[in-house]
């Protein structure tokens, strides 16, 4: 696909500061996202990113923002970076479904793969609360959901397929169970022996995902039961044969493993959309990452594309807006390394030339950048700069080698939100007083 990437050059930083103090909207409260919310318009899919996954205020804006557009401009869901298994419970809460869990907190508790954090929060938690105050009373078509989009959840996904197949076709559950013991000598970590064991035997259970697929789409017109769990039943089923690609492809390095789980997300959002019906809109929560276009950073140079990308390229840029999220320096909730145990961790002041540099250069108060504003603006739009990414695993200490993507701003994002200063968010679960309220839940901004 075309990229937007352009050259490195000396910055011109005051003209950039001057610029961004020209066009930059003062951001206090929810009144003040009024220009964001005049930029998305009769958007059909809005994607709200973060520079962590472990920040406070990228949650808070974004259930903010989320409110709005379900209240105001008739959003039908919320759709994460998460397992779909656990989000689905989550979204069956929200609508009322679920009457084993009297509490989100309860429904998060079962949130178990690491980063835990990520979902299982009290800001989370707020936003689940808050979905099914909102949806109480109204009809199954006009209720607010919540759903995963991620496809690394492929024992979750068959063990879900197997509850349901037992109660409504036992004949095809002896393919899922096929498959499943396929995958079982593989489950202790995580998938990486698939991978290793893929490079010998390069089909390894792809037939078996693929059958079982194939079975659950041939009976689908049987299945007579709730008409959300049979879509979920579906999706599940095609997590296991995404999984079982991308696990394949960790073993081969390159972006081909990144390229299908983006393009397992981006599918997902349109199935979700269609199951939704004519006219439906998403609200897509993701680290940027994904929902930055890809074209218009160095990942692009890499061979790789994201959900930001793909969207923008089949509904039309007027369709999707994307909002990326960035801050100057605080705390973040983190590993020091995949599966350790999560800390607060401290985040320095950003980079010199940075982009979040440049945006503190302009002012230290909270700000909305519409970047139509700055397509006049040729040293943002001819020259990637550094802009600060933070993912589950962070050492602050290797910040001067790493955590910045060159980005061309203006062409990544539709509209950019700053906070100056942040901090880590509420974890449910993963310290003794994980289930201490916060003083300030649920979070009004």
């Amino acid at each position: 696909m075309k990229h937007y990437l352009t050259r490195e050059a000396p910055l011109d930083e005051p003209a950039i500061v001057a610029s961004i103090s020209r066009h930059a909207h003062p951001l206090e409260n929810t009144a003040d996202l009024q220009p964001l919310l005049d930029r998305i318009g009769d958007a059909k899919i809005v994607m709200l990113g973060e520079a962590s996954h472990g920040t406070h205020e990228y949650y808070t804006w974004r259930a903010q923002i989320s409110k709005i557009l379900i209240r105001e401009k008739g959003f039908n869901f919320i759709a994460v970076e998460g397992d779909w298994p656990d989000c689905y419970r989550l979204n069956r809460f929200v609508k009322g479904y679920d009457t084993d869990h009297k509490t989100a907190v309860k429904v998060l508790q079962e949130f178990n793969r690491w980063p835990t954090w990520m979902w299982a929060n009290w800001e989370i938690a707020a936003l689940a609360e808050w979905l099914k105050k909102y949806n109480t009373g109204l009809p199954a078509n006009k209720k607010a959901g919540f759903y995963g989009l991620d496809v690394y959840s492929l024992w979750e996904s068959m063990e879900y397929i197997m509850q349901y197949l037992q109660k409504t076709d036992p004949a095809a559950l002896k393919v899922a169970e096929n498959a499943y013991r396929c995958f079982e000598p593989y489950r202790k970590d995580e998938g990486r022996s698939y991978a290793h064991a893929s490079a010998f035997v390069p089909e390894l259970c792809q037939a078996e995902v693929v059958g079982l697929l194939k079975e659950i789409q041939r009976k689908l017109p049987q299945y007579n039961t709730d008409h959300e769990n049979v879509f979920s039943a579906e999706q599940n089923a095609m997590i296991a044969v995404n999984a079982e690609k991308y696990y394949r492809a960790m073993i081969s390095g390159g972006p081909n493993s990144w390229n299908i789980r983006d393009t397992h997300m981006a599918n997902t959002l349109n199935r979700l959309l269609a199951f939704h019906g004519e006219g439906a809109k998403a609200i897509v929560w993701q680290h940027n990452t994904h929902i930055g276009d890809a074209r218009a950073t160095d990942m692009a140079l890499e061979g790789m594309w994201n959900t930001g990308e793909l969207a923008r390229t089949q509904y039309k840029n007027k369709n999707v807006v994307l909002v990326g999220f960035g801050s100057y320096q605080g705390t973040v909730m983190a590993g020091q390394s995949w599966g350790a145990a999560m800390q607060v961790l401290q985040m320095p002041k950003a980079r010199k030339a940075s982009w979040e540099y440049l945006l503190h250069g302009a002012g230290e108060e909270n700000k909305v950048l519409i970047m139509n504003d700055f397509s006049g603006d040729h040293m943002l739009m001819e020259n990637h700069i550094g802009h600060r990414a933070i993912g589950v695993v962070y050492n602050s200490l290797h910040e001067r080698y790493g955590n910045y993507v060159p980005t061309v701003v203006p062409l990544r994002y539709d509209a950019f939100i700053y906070l100056d200063k942040t901090t880590a968010l509420h974890p449910l679960h993963i310290k003794p007083d994980g289930d201490q309220i916060p003083e300030t839940y649920p979070f009004g901004v």
